[in-house]
């Protein structure tokens, strides 16, 4: 990887659009807050009008090393990856070679009749396992109603714990340290039963790393192939990826975790570091898997904010993109006030949650506790970027949401 991404970000800077007060502020709260332990870094970046009107970087990115965060720090993003993944899945729609309606059995034949774990406290293990009443499809994969949990729940831990799935790796969306490829990593979630009925409600968990394998079998390559020649090399993103060489070890943050109230470094493997630095490489996870700077982020939400195209690069359509950020589930997600499009939160009335923002706002974040959304009626991409892990308090990343937007005009 190289070093241009935030250089591509950064060719028009704006900065007299903002408060200045405002955006000195924002700077502070972010110094204080590393100060406070509320992080060890952070890399913060809000564009608007495809400009870069802030960009901070505060704190460490290796305490223990003496390495201090830059804006060019490489980040874990974990589900920050799943848009990546979707907008991969709608250039292939828009190709022709899937349908959001078909059946993901078409292109992975396990999945033709799937089953599903029924809650029954009169049953062994307190749960029955019934047919599904119908496949699972493309379209369910986007918009997380496949039923396909993370393999948590009670009744189903040790099902996918004996499959190398849920907590087997302790977290249960990791798949770095695996040594297969992505396809033959998912390929007992055939056989597992899923946590509800497709279709009938909102279930996080394995579907965007299906999805993952779906693009493999309907484009013929990788899916870190494909992610890097139709997206990341188009729009100049150089340090996104799902992995990175030993030689750039000291370009990626560090992960700390809570411990009372300060953080420490987190130890190695799934729950800590983990296996992005010199892994296996093989299991390209598209739900949780890849690593990016904030400015190669920013870019790519800003392409999908002007619907699509940057630069005079297009990636997707502006249809595709409004199908995307329009809420499919209604009710079956959070109620009237958000709901959820292909790959991505929408906020109908982020007020009525105590959120800034105005109607169609979306976004989503990822498990070390980074964030972004794009607001398209203020025309701005705010990205934010730590490394924690569990995920801490949301106060600092709450408090970073209401300065920043009183920074802008």
């Amino acid at each position: 990887m190289l070093t241009l991404g935030l250089l591509a970000v950064l060719a028009a800077p704006a900065q007299a659009q903002v408060d200045a007060t405002q955006a000195q502020r924002l700077r502070e709260f972010l110094d204080h807050a590393v100060a406070e332990q509320q992080a060890v870094g952070v890399v913060a970046m809000v564009m608007q009008r495809g400009q870069v009107v802030f960009s901070h970087a505060a704190g460490w990115a290796d305490r223990e090393a003496g390495r201090r965060m830059t804006t060019n720090t490489i980040f874990r993003i974990a589900s920050q990856s799943k848009a990546l993944t979707s907008v991969a899945a709608m250039i292939l729609v828009e190709e022709g070679k899937l349908g959001l309606s078909e059946p993901i059995s078409r292109w992975l034949p396990g999945f033709d009749s799937t089953t599903v774990s029924v809650p029954d406290s009169s049953a062994p293990g307190g749960a029955r396992i019934v047919p599904a009443r119908r496949q699972i499809t493309v379209r369910d994969l986007l918009t997380h109603t496949a039923g396909m949990s993370y393999g948590r729940e009670a009744r189903l831990e040790s099902l996918y714990a004996a499959q190398g799935l849920g907590p087997e790796a302790g977290i249960g969306w990791y798949f770095a340290h695996k040594n297969v490829d992505i396809c033959t990593a998912i390929q007992p979630l055939a056989r597992l039963p899923l946590a509800a009925q497709p279709g009938e409600r909102f279930v996080y968990g394995y579907g965007t790393d299906v999805l993952g394998c779906v693009i493999e079998r309907a484009s013929g390559i990788s899916l870190d192939r494909f992610i890097r020649e139709r997206i990341t090399a188009p729009l100049a993103m150089n340090d996104t990826g799902f992995c990175l060489d030993r030689s750039e070890a000291d370009r990626i943050a560090a992960v700390y975790r809570p411990s009372g109230d300060t953080l420490v470094r987190a130890a190695n493997g799934p729950t800590g570091q983990g296996d992005y630095v010199g892994g296996p490489c093989r299991a390209f996870s598209g739900g949780a898997g890849m690593v990016a700077t904030a400015g190669d982020y920013a870019r790519f939400l800003e392409m999908l904010r002007r619907g699509g195209t940057i630069d005079g690069v297009r990636i997707l359509s502006p249809a595709s993109v409004r199908l995307m950020v329009t809420d499919h589930l209604d009710d079956l997600y959070q109620g009237p006030a958000v709901g959820f499009g292909l790959g991505f939160e929408v906020y109908h009335e982020p007020a009525a949650l105590g959120r800034y923002g105005r109607p169609g706002r979306w976004g989503w974040g990822g498990a070390y506790h980074s964030n972004y959304w794009v607001d398209p009626q203020h025309e701005a991409v705010f990205v934010y970027m730590v490394q924690t892990l569990p995920s801490a308090s949301s106060v600092m990343r709450e408090r970073f949401q209401a300065i920043a937007y009183s920074m802008l005009p």
